[in-house]
């Protein structure tokens, strides 16, 4: 990774997750790897609220607010 940084080459990780923030797994790819950025893209984000549990604690927090302020 620090040679494609020295050819000004940027890494990016595209399956950015709540476990990953909650664990250190996203802290070890920048730390380690040199990860620059990260991305998801909505069927990912679908995928992680509708099969499985990571956000439901949080959702259910917010419930009375407007679902845009949720979405948030």
């Amino acid at each position: 990774t620090q040679q494609l940084h020295s050819l000004g080459q940027s890494l990016w990780y595209d399956n950015i997750s709540r476990t990953m923030l909650d664990n250190g797994e996203l802290k070890a790819l920048i730390e380690e790897f040199g990860a620059r950025g990260m991305t998801s893209n909505p069927t990912i984000f679908d995928n992680a609220i509708s099969k499985s549990t990571i956000y439901d604690a949080t959702i259910q927090k917010l419930r009375d607010r407007p679902i845009p302020e949720i979405f948030e």
